[in-house]
């Protein structure tokens, strides 16, 4: 393969992935694959002998970029999952290019990435010392990091080497969650030896935040039965319904306790940028670490998460590593970043978060984010509004909680309904969400994250649920009269 032969492909490669982006917003949301289709990628033999790039380019253009998950569409309201932002598109060609393993040494990828995780702690308010974060897979990823560095200092306070001995013989450590915590804390304690049976789930007030009393109480509880609590995680924006803790009073607690507090910011940490909901996030800067995710609000292409800590020497203490084939004396005191995590070659992530936020910068990405929020909350006010649908929380991000109700379904009716609403909308093509269960209920559930949705697609988001629900509901009845 020439050069020119590289360079044409790439040409070609740029006006397939500009023809995918621009017709997006004219094509269904998200559609069933064609069973054919699906077979044939499921059953791809292994190629004995290579083919062109040109060929290659059409295969992409004509049996993957046809069939999305749906998330580029400005239409699209499901889970957490954002369109890519151009300027990381084109930056993630640029770091292939590269393809260096950002785990340490004296080359750009390294020094961009300590720069851009600095830039990441500066957008949310987050204290950064040198060293102080690395960019992660996501913020499962990081989760196991901050909460590594939790267990390890609180078993060196107790007098354990948990990497010398591990935890076998160690009184149990506890911490401490709440209903709507992501499920990968409980993932990344279980990974962590800590086990789930000692994650204590924590009540939460009518507003979905973390209630300080039952917190208080709780740890009183353990320490009386000789457990070692150690960890509080917060949000900074739940799963369920966007809502972030009241971080201050966690704050006070954790240091009148001696407690790591975590914050799990993934979806929710960058909102502090809109000056409407902002004071939501007062003291989320007290953490002792956050984990949140550049590949969500902000659009960076996945994957890349964020571990920010506010002691770089506790991630050193309980991942450095350095084998003799890995010693690099020009390194600086930093190290290298695989001391710092648990991954050794590391993919060069930074090029695409820095082309991201320098693309927008500041300016752009708060203007982003709070037409996020206020599309958020013009939707709960359309929803309000409307008869058969109930608004189930406060928008406090940009996430929107509600369901579908009409006067003469109750009970189960009406849970398998709001069940099977969601892929119903999913399958008509028009719009995307997803549903969650919340206080015992179906709920749907709404999620902002692309600033090129309008009102109009609100609307016609709304026109969808309710035309599936009614479809349902007759299905359901001519089923009943069979």
């Amino acid at each position: 393969m020439t050069s020119d032969d590289f360079r044409h492909a790439a040409h070609t490669a740029a006006d397939l992935v500009a023809d995918h982006l621009a017709e997006l917003p004219a094509r269904p949301v998200w559609q069933p694959m064609p069973e054919a289709a699906r077979q044939a990628l499921l059953d791809a033999p292994l190629p004995a002998d290579g083919r062109p790039l040109t060929e290659l380019l059409a295969a992409v253009g004509r049996d993957v970029l046809p069939y999305p998950m749906g998330n580029g569409h400005p239409r699209f309201f499901g889970w957490v999952n954002s369109a890519p932002a151009p300027a990381g598109v084109l930056a993630t060609l640029a770091a292939a290019a590269m393809n260096p393993s950002s785990a340490g040494g004296d080359h750009a990828d390294v020094h961009l990435e300590r720069a851009v995780v600095r830039w990441i702690a500066e957008l949310v308010g987050f204290p950064h010392p040198a060293g102080g974060g690395l960019l992660t897979s996501g913020t499962s990823m990081a989760t196991i990091v901050c909460l590594a560095a939790a267990r390890n200092r609180a078993a060196r306070a107790a007098g354990w080497d948990v990497r010398a001995d591990g935890l076998a013989g160690m009184p149990p450590l506890v911490g401490y969650v709440t209903g709507e915590t992501h499920s990968c804390v409980r993932k990344a304690a279980e990974l962590l030896g800590l086990g789930s049976r000692y994650l204590r789930t924590v009540a939460t007030g009518p507003d979905g935040r973390l209630d300080v009393a039952d917190l208080r109480a709780a740890i009183a509880r353990d320490r009386a039965a000789g457990l070692l609590p150690f960890l509080v995680v917060a949000s900074a924006g739940t799963v369920g319904t966007g809502a972030v803790d009241a971080f201050e009073p966690i704050a006070d607690l954790c240091a009148e306790e001696r407690l790591w507090l975590h914050v799990d910011g993934a979806y929710g940490a960058f909102g502090v940028l809109d000056p409407v909901i902002a004071h939501r996030y007062a003291g989320m800067e007290r953490a002792d670490s956050l984990a949140l995710d550049p590949h969500k609000w902000l659009g960076v292409p996945v994957d890349c998460g964020c571990a920010l800590v506010r002691d770089p020497a506790e991630l050193r203490a309980a991942f450095s590593l350095v084998p003799s084939y890995l010693r690099d004396e020009a390194a600086g005191e930093l190290g290298w970043f695989s001391e710092y995590g648990t991954e050794q070659t590391r993919p060069f992530r930074a090029l695409k978060v820095w082309a991201t936020i320098a693309h927008r910068g500041r300016t752009g990405l708060t203007e982003d984010l709070a037409r996020c929020t206020a599309l958020a909350r013009r939707l709960g006010e359309l929803i309000d509004a409307d008869p058969e649908l109930e608004l189930l929380a406060e928008v406090q991000t940009s996430i929107v909680a509600f369901r579908y109700r009409a006067p003469e379904l109750s009970g189960p009716d009406l849970e398998a309904v709001n069940r099977e609403l969601p892929l119903a909308v999913q399958r008509r093509g028009r719009a995307f969400l997803t549903g969650a269960r919340l206080a015992d209920r179906e709920i749907l559930r709404a999620c902002l994250l692309n600033p090129r949705t309008t009102d109009p697609d609100l609307h016609l988001l709304l026109t969808e649920i309710k035309s599936a629900a009614h479809e349902l509901r007759r299905s359901t009845t001519a089923g009943r009269h069979h």
